[in-house]
């Protein structure tokens, strides 16, 4: 048995992002890659919720300012979408708060700007 978190569905997730890198390439704006990713997700019966908003509580006060994951899936995988050189550390931030507001355990950072998908898995 693995002790991959969420393993099955982080395959499928990636699959999908293969599938979308392979068709478009590098390139495009994340706009694009979101796009597409939301058809492969329909298409696939993948469930997920796009531009997902997180309010942020500090110690007990809503904070104005909201996050957006570009998607959840599964109900319990926050994916960002970067079409960018390099996945950087303020992503992987980026990603952690989302985690800590959501209360999920697993971000998947995908990076379509590269020749080859790139992706990093940060567990919370």
């Amino acid at each position: 048995m693995s002790d991959i978190i969420y393993e099955e569905e982080s395959y499928q997730i990636i699959g999908k992002c293969f599938e979308v890198h392979n068709n478009l390439g590098p390139g495009f704006l994340e706009i694009v890659y979101k796009d597409a990713l939301e058809y492969e997700f329909i298409k696939a019966g993948i469930p997920y919720q796009r531009e997902r908003k997180y309010e942020v509580n500090y110690k007990g006060f809503i904070l104005p300012h909201k996050f957006y994951a570009d998607f959840v899936v599964f109900g319990k995988i926050i994916l960002e979408v970067k079409a960018v050189s390099a996945i950087v550390d303020e992503f992987v931030a980026l990603a952690i708060n989302y985690l800590k507001v959501s209360d999920n355990k697993l971000a998947l950072i995908v990076n379509f700007g590269e020749l080859k998908l790139n992706s990093q898995r940060i567990v919370l």
